[in-house]
């Protein structure tokens, strides 16, 4: 037992003299300001923002826990991150696609907002106005409801800006944000393009479609029209191509696709047709395309239900009512026969 005891007391006395490199590494344990990140997608960019987030707790903010005219890390602990997926322009100045490390100098009136090239540094202890990508001037805003942690928000956003805002106690700090949506949705196209999609007629044709709306990057958008018509001829991507060649002065030839594409459409594509008149108020012209494919395809209850829509748009309830019934009476689908029914109630 002796020995035992001398034992243990060896161990225990030789634990106790491990020098302290030597210990094993802390535990995890939660931050008092903790970790948060907010994000948002303008168009095909993804904006984000990484940050700690203090509370006032009780303190004053502005001008004492964060001092007036000093460089300040935007949150707690490590610097703030902001990070752009595309280039944008921050308050009008270009920045390019990447990682910065966001500081602001608070003021009693203006703010500064900085990017930083180095985005991981602990605070903004060893920021370095060397690294700055950009400065920018913005006004801070009082606001009437307190914000016990510090917050960041995209608010505003649209189909090319966003405002990334800062909230903290009584105050909100805006940085405008804009892309160029067009051009970055095009370069995300020209990158799809080259994977998996290229197999395919579809997506040629759908990024095509997108260029030709947009009215942007048409002679490589008619590149693609011909890509997709090259997989497989259709109606779809032949009026894309038609549609391309339109807006490039091309009439005569814009017109020839449009004649091959009506010589090879099918139900599905008259009825598609169709309801892009309707869509364009040209009520007329839509219902002759669905009369025209109740005569090519009699058999089909769709091509019926679509005339007794453009029928009932243009005021003509007699007709609506004999197309739509005509098609209830095709249709073996009860959920179309019940919607129907609440059609025909309508114009009875």
């Amino acid at each position: 037992m002796r020995r035992m005891l001398a034992g243990t007391a060896t161990v225990l006395a030789a634990a106790l003299t491990v020098p302290l490199a030597a210990q094993g590494p802390p535990l995890v344990m939660p931050k008092a300001s903790p970790r948060a990140s907010v994000s948002q997608h303008i168009a095909l960019a993804e904006i984000s923002i990484t940050y700690d987030r203090p509370a006032v707790g009780g303190r004053d903010v502005w001008g004492a826990l964060v001092p007036f005219d000093s460089v300040w890390r935007a949150g707690a602990n490590e610097n703030t991150v902001i990070a752009f997926t595309a280039p944008v322009r921050v308050a009008g100045q270009e920045v390019a696609a990447g990682r910065y490390g966001l500081h602001m100098i608070p003021s009693r009136s203006e703010w500064t907002i900085i990017l930083s090239r180095q985005a991981n540094q602990w605070g903004s202890f060893s920021y370095d106005p060397k690294e700055d990508v950009l400065r920018v001037k913005t006004t801070p805003v009082p606001v009437a409801e307190s914000q016990e942690r510090l917050a960041y928000t995209f608010d505003a956003p649209g189909e090319d800006t966003v405002v990334a805002t800062l909230r903290w106690e009584k105050l909100a700090v805006p940085i405008p944000i804009a892309i160029n949506a067009e051009q970055v949705v095009v370069d995300s196209l020209r990158q799809q393009l080259r994977g998996l999609q290229q197999f395919f007629w579809q997506p040629w044709s759908q990024a095509a479609a997108w260029c030709a709306a947009k009215d942007v990057n048409l002679e490589e958008a008619t590149e693609w029209a011909q890509r997709s018509i090259a997989l497989q001829e259709n109606f779809n991507n032949l009026r894309v191509k038609a549609l391309l060649l339109q807006k490039r002065g091309d009439v005569a030839g814009a017109e020839e696709l449009r004649r091959r594409s009506f010589a090879i459409a099918v139900e599905a594509d008259w009825n598609a047709y169709g309801y892009m008149l309707l869509g364009q108020d040209k009520i007329d012209s839509a219902i002759a395309v669905f009369r025209k494919n109740v005569k090519d395809y009699p058999r089909s209850w769709n091509t019926y239900d679509s005339l007794g829509e453009a029928l009932a748009k243009k005021g003509d309830k007699k007709g609506a009512v004999e197309a739509y019934t005509k098609a209830r009476q095709m249709t073996g689908d009860p959920n179309q026969r019940k919607r129907i029914d609440g059609i025909l109630a309508t114009l009875t």
